[in-house]
């Protein structure tokens, strides 16, 4: 996972409430006192009380996952070292923090220095499902130690992969407009499954309909999702994507894609509605206009070279993207946070 610092483009937040419930805990059996040959109450046992139901994982373990990742995810972020971040990280956000280490050489050697020295995860609430409920996930949100101020706050997600958690959604937010998160008198959270619809739109539809907003500046979407900072960001991006020097013999579209890891976390909000993190993803074509095409081609630019250098009428730029989506009972979802990273140029 990306340093707060290097990563600062997203917005808005979680109010997390922390686990409490001591996972597995029984509760003691009661039973009425009889006197040898006694028959009081033989036929009236006293009731037993039901046992605690038990979480995914308890909240050290979950704790030692985090620290787990955090160390590793330190010495891969020195190094660079895809293989070895892979062993604690998977999903939309290794997309995003492979393509980092591939990107590092292009950018200013203070972020270069920022990015490479260890942190850590502070102040951590654990999201955790009961075992119940079927999810093989769970969730933390933290402040990083590089953030004294306590201006931003991460929400991370860990899945079982194989046999191992592994980080797969990661996020950085200021805690400030999203509800607070239900949870249960045990302290457990609630999963929601991603397909059934919340209001008007299930949060496994978001990533399609958001992508809208870079194909056609929202005419769709607009209608569908509620005007945000974050949605109004995309906007421009499609309003701007043909401005400069390079509109006046290249075009610029952008395509719905794919995410590379179409799972969706969902879980359920004090307030009733849902909160849910959605992977996301767009490519981007660059193409000579018809009356360049035979006498220029188009250089890429020192991000799109490390992919690939050559120069060429079209390039295609495949960006990998994460969202935290918060969609109400009654009216259209809010997008609060988003982040794309570019993972592949041609």
């Amino acid at each position: 996972m990306s340093r707060s610092t290097t990563k600062p483009s997203l917005l808005h937040g979680l109010a997390a409430v922390s686990f409490s419930a001591t996972a597995g805990a029984a509760a003691a059996l009661i039973l009425t006192a009889c006197s040898p040959g006694s028959t009081a109450a033989t036929d009236d046992p006293a009731p037993q009380s039901s046992p605690a139901p038990q979480g995914l994982l308890t909240e050290a373990a979950a704790e030692k996952i985090v620290d787990t990742f955090q160390s590793v995810n330190n010495r891969a972020n020195a190094v660079r070292d895809a293989k070895l971040l892979g062993t604690v990280e998977a999903g939309q956000v290794y997309e995003q923090d492979s393509a980092d280490y591939k990107l590092f050489k292009t950018w200013p050697t203070k972020e270069q220095k920022t990015y490479t020295q260890a942190f850590t995860y502070e102040d951590r609430e654990y999201l955790i499902p009961p075992a119940s409920s079927g999810a093989n996930w769970f969730a933390v949100t933290s402040s990083p130690s590089d953030d004294p101020k306590g201006n931003r706050r991460s929400l991370a997600v860990f899945d079982k992969v194989g046999d191992t958690y592994k980080l797969v959604m990661a996020l950085w937010t200021d805690m400030k407009s999203i509800p607070k998160i239900d949870t249960d008198r045990h302290g457990f959270i609630s999963p929601v499954d991603p397909a059934k619809k919340v209001g008007t739109l299930a949060p496994n539809e978001i990533s399609a309909v958001y992508e809208d907003f870079f194909e056609t500046g929202g005419k769709t979407a607009s209608h569908k999702l509620a005007s945000t900072p974050t949605t109004k960001e995309s906007v421009r991006i499609y309003k701007v994507r043909n401005d400069g020097d390079a509109g006046t013999w290249s075009t610029t579209r952008f395509f719905a894609a794919d995410p590379a890891h179409p799972k969706v976390y969902a879980l359920r909000l004090e307030n009733g509605g849902v909160l849910a993190l959605v992977p996301t993803a767009h490519t981007e074509e660059q193409i000579l206009k018809p009356a360049y095409m035979g006498n220029f081609l188009i250089t890429p630019s020192k991000r799109e070279a490390v992919f690939g250098n050559t120069r060429r009428t079209v390039i295609t730029n495949e960006y990998q993207g994460q969202a935290i989506v918060e969609l109400p009972r009654t009216g259209k979802p809010l997008a609060h946070d988003l982040e794309y990273q570019l993972v592949d140029s041609r």
